[in-house]
């Protein structure tokens, strides 16, 4: 798919469809201005093209496209102008604030689109900013992140691609690659010279270490951008139904004291330590005679194979039992959380003599429920919970996963191969950040995923 044209003026609704307070057409190119003094009347004073930038003006929106008949008021409105190049797009901009009722939108697009605008196609305000110059690839991508942020993580870590704290970070990794690779040729091209250590192999082992340390936050980012499947498990009246109704905040999941009341699995999404999850209340494992339930046991524990976490509870307030251990052998630790359900009621057991200990939690009272939260996000995020600039864009973890392999093979490589890694390193971080020449398909394919009007 090629990109599209740069050079004439496009127009878009930017906000979401729907009735609303406001609304927000944005226009940008060379003649986003002339599309301005034909559909907007400013209240007092020149028309916009004759107005200083940076302006917020009060009008009407207006239709003149009848000729012999009075202009047509379409809605009171402010108009925003920006000049090039200091607007999002680089270009001269205006953005019309309507009232925010989809026909009044919809007329006022059909009015620039007569005035000389073409419709904007997905991401193309974003796609001319990095045209442009405003943005790096990192950046135009972090917009669209920003868009999707479903949970304070996930916006915080898409702030940092958009102030260019990732792209900060690929700059020094291209400079030490740079360096290596300038090193090498000198090497090749003069080796009566030789070249120190320091000018090859310290920027190359630094580099390799930097994307390393970025390819090891991915599944954090994974995590952070589409969230986390935890299974609860547990025996019968364990009090799982009852601990996803406290992490909600609401009744959700039918709790009764009679044992096997959740025949079939549940799921409800929310959000733990800032992390999207999708937490899935499970039948109670046991031996069942009832076909039905043995089919809540059988589908608990495929559940349980497939998903991110589980949170295995344990009924603090009665005895251990065979059953009880049998289930805390059968699961994988790394993958398991043992949580000592009940705690408001006197304790039968120890939480702290099982191995690893298990947590002790009240869904009644809530007490245990905000350390439960910091540990499920310590254990989904591993090493990168104490960052919150992760890798959470998969295209960009496969061409670091690219890059780490190229720099490996130049580090033990001969020197014209190593030259040819380190050149499709270099390839593989300009795919990340733009910087290089990148191909229209890879660009369009990018932009694509973007609404209208950004």
């Amino acid at each position: 798919m090629p990109l599209p044209p740069a050079g004439d003026t496009i127009a878009a609704i930017a906000t979401a469809l729907g009735a609303a307070a406001i609304g927000i057409v944005r226009v940008s190119g060379p003649a986003a201005y002339q599309v301005a003094d034909r559909l907007f009347r400013p209240r007092r004073g020149p028309p916009p093209s004759r107005r200083p930038a940076g302006r917020v003006v009060h009008g009407y929106v207006v239709d003149d496209r009848a000729a012999g008949t009075p202009h047509e008021v379409i809605d009171e409105a402010l108009l925003l102008t920006f000049r090039a190049p200091y607007s999002y797009t680089g270009q001269d901009v205006v953005e019309v604030q309507t009232h925010g009722g989809p026909a009044v939108l919809r007329t006022v697009l059909d009015l620039c689109v007569a005035a000389g605008a073409r419709l904007a196609g997905p991401g193309e305000y974003t796609l001319r900013a990095f045209l442009g110059g405003r943005l790096d690839l990192t950046q135009a991508e972090s917009v669209m992140d920003l868009i999707e942020a479903q949970t304070d993580s996930a916006r915080r870590n898409a702030a940092l691609g958009l102030s260019r704290a990732l792209g900060e970070q690929l700059d020094a990794i291209q400079s030490d690659v740079t360096q290596a690779y300038a090193a090498l040729q000198a090497s090749l091209d003069y080796p009566e010279e030789g070249v120190p250590d320091a000018e090859l192999g310290v920027p190359l082992t630094r580099a390799l270490s930097q994307v390393e340390a970025l390819l090891a936050t991915a599944e954090a980012g994974r995590i952070s951008r589409h969230g986390a499947r935890i299974a609860l498990l547990g025996r019968p009246n364990a009090g799982k139904s009852s601990l996803l109704n406290a992490l909600l905040g609401f009744e959700r999941s039918i709790v009764g004291d009679t044992p096997g009341t959740t025949r079939d699995y549940l799921e409800a999404p929310l959000s733990l330590g800032g992390i999207p999850v999708t937490a899935i209340d499970t039948a109670g494992i046991r031996h069942a005679e009832d076909a039905v339930e043995a089919s809540g046991v059988r589908i608990a524990k495929q559940i349980a194979e497939t998903s991110d976490l589980c949170l295995l509870l344990l009924d603090r307030s009665a005895p251990l039992d065979p059953d009880d251990m049998a289930l805390v052998g059968e699961l994988t630790p790394a993958r398991t959380l043992i949580v000592a359900s009940k705690a408001d009621l006197a304790p039968a057991w120890d939480a702290g003599a099982l191995t690893p200990p298990a947590l002790p939690v009240s869904a009644r009272t809530g007490a245990g429920l905000a350390t439960l939260g910091t540990r499920l996000r310590e254990r989904l995020l591993g090493d990168a919970s104490g960052s919150e600039l992760w890798i959470s864009n998969e295209r960009h973890a496969q061409a670091l996963r690219a890059v780490a392999s190229h720099l490996a093979g130049a580090r033990d490589a001969s020197p014209d191969v190593a030259s040819l890694e380190l050149q499709d390193a270099l390839d593989a971080l300009g795919r990340i950040t733009g910087r290089t020449d990148v191909a229209e398909e890879t660009l369009a394919a990018i932009f694509a995923n973007f609404c209208v009007g950004k």
